[in-house]
């Protein structure tokens, strides 16, 4: 209770409740926070406003903890944080963006910080099981395509092919940005980095999802044809199955074009020592529409919708046109820089 000759003083921080006390024992002081709305208050912005007080009154935090879990964006977010204050590229994955929040907040200074252990997402989440394509060994994966099995195929190597691609040229961004001399470009460089990060995470998604599409088809010739229902639903399913496998290996040969956009920034304006990366990159992506291209059409030719099949192999006649284009003026770029 607030007596008469008392005010209430507000805090600096919204949706915080919070509480301090000094531990005699060792000397130090603890303070516990509340965020009782994290999309008000985050949680980088709470450590570094303690920090501010603390350093204000002559000491310094010496650590921090999370009890209980934590989403992912939260950390996420923090890293993005203080990138930004360090200058440096976000185009990174989001396993090193959560090192680095958990290393600014101080989240295992006091204690090893687990973060399969404190993430919501990785407690709950499987996104990626052990049977996955993308969760294999380099390893494990060749010997997987080169094995008598039909699957993974040409598509799920187009779209890998294209992650390759695009990682190299988000490489190359991420070199720029961090470049002596460069510090005043980082921003430019890092925007390119994360939308390599962005087509890198949505190749990966469809490496898997080209061998699904296969199975489907399988599975659709597999289903009974005993009499006349079955017959139809059956062919139902494999024209339902073929237009998914069309549309897969469509997206990936997108992704793939849309890709050589980064690797043709960096070639003309990255980081020129890294120069054969971006040339590298740029035909690793090429490499990506043309073969993605091929299953389209191979698939195009079971499919009964013919209006479907026009509009999207004219679409494919583009992006091969298109992909040749931006290749050749990246190598002669390449070669220029190459020769002097």
């Amino acid at each position: 209770m607030i007596k008469e000759n008392q005010q209430r003083q507000a805090g600096t921080l919204k949706s915080v409740k919070g509480i301090g006390w000094y531990i005699e024992e060792y000397g130090i002081a603890q303070l516990s926070l509340n965020l009782t709305n994290i999309n008000i208050c985050s949680v980088h912005r709470a450590f570094d406003e303690a920090t501010e007080k603390a350093a204000a009154r002559g000491v310094r935090v010496t650590g921090s903890e999370i009890v209980g879990l934590i989403p992912k964006k939260v950390l996420i977010e923090a890293a993005h944080h203080y990138l930004t204050k360090q200058e440096r590229s976000h185009g990174i994955s989001d396993e090193e963006k959560i090192k680095i929040a958990v290393k600014s907040l101080g989240l295992d200074d006091l204690a090893p910080f687990n973060a399969n252990e404190k993430v919501i997402e990785y407690m709950i989440e499987d996104s990626r099981n052990s049977s996955s394509l993308v969760s294999m060994t380099l390893e494990d994966f060749a010997n997987e395509t080169a094995s008598e099995s039909p699957a993974p195929g040409g598509g799920s190597i187009s779209a890998y092919v294209g992650v390759l691609g695009v990682s190299l040229g988000t490489m190359v961004a991420n070199l720029s940005a961090h470049k002596r001399g460069w510090d005043h470009r980082w921003e430019e460089f890092s925007f390119w980095a994360v939308k390599g990060m962005e087509l890198k995470e949505e190749l990966m998604t469809l490496v898997d999802e080209d061998t699904n599409a296969f199975n489907k088809i399988m599975e659709a010739f597999g289903l009974p044809k005993g009499n006349e229902d079955e017959m139809r639903s059956r062919n139902q399913a494999i024209q339902s199955a073929t237009k998914y496998a069309i549309e897969i290996p469509f997206q990936v040969a997108k992704a793939c074009l849309k890709s050589m956009e980064v690797m043709e920034a960096m070639a003309q304006f990255g980081n020129p020592n890294s120069i054969t990366d971006a040339g590298v990159g740029a035909m690793c992506a090429r490499t990506g529409v043309l073969g993605a291209i091929m299953n389209v059409k191979i698939n195009a030719g079971d499919l009964d919708d013919k209006t479907f099949v026009n509009s999207i192999l004219s679409d494919c006649s583009d992006m091969e046109d298109r992909s040749h284009e931006i290749e050749e003026k990246i190598r002669k770029l390449v070669d220029q820089k190459i020769t002097g």
